[in-house]
């Protein structure tokens, strides 16, 4: 009975002593800040994903409200226009048209300035040889806000 009664009183101590130990302490150590030359993400994505209505490989520069109402109209009728600020923002994208199978993706990774010109780098990803894949129609795009841009806008495909 009393060896029942103490571990009654020890097992509660035990596992406090375990709990912190395996518990995360908190760091004495500084948050690291960014690297000099660091640069803030230059664009926000509005949208991505492998349906779309857009059905040809495209790359776009959105710089109206006019065009984007038209752009998105065609890319997904259903779904409501998302608000761009056309007084400073535009929207650039990239549309890989219609693909034969689910894998295929496309992403912007990096919005930079070039002397006159913007450039949207980005890469494309597509289903590794013998990966089974589903056999239906997809159309990958990735949409973006930039900083409007009067120059023009060049397109870089990344490895």
């Amino acid at each position: 009975m009393m060896r029942a009664t103490l571990a009654l009183l020890i097992a509660p101590l035990v596992v406090a002593t375990l709990a912190a130990q395996t518990s995360p302490k908190p760091s004495m150590v500084p948050p690291r800040e960014k690297p000099l030359g660091a640069q803030m993400p230059t664009f926000t994505s509005v949208a991505k994903g492998d349906m779309s209505g857009v059905e040809t490989m495209r790359q776009v520069t959105v710089r109206t409200p006019a065009e984007w109402q038209k752009l998105w109209k065609e890319h997904s009728p259903d779904e409501k226009l998302p608000v761009v600020d056309f007084d400073s923002k535009m929207v650039v994208g990239i549309f890989l048209g219609s693909k034969p199978s689910t894998g295929y993706e496309v992403e912007i990774l990096n919005v930079r300035p070039e002397g006159s010109d913007l450039v949207v780098e980005y890469a494309q990803k597509q289903p590794g040889r013998g990966l089974m894949a589903a056999q239906i129609l997809t159309e990958p795009f990735h949409l973006v806000t930039v900083a409007k841009h009067p120059g023009p806008v060049r397109f870089l495909q990344k490895p």
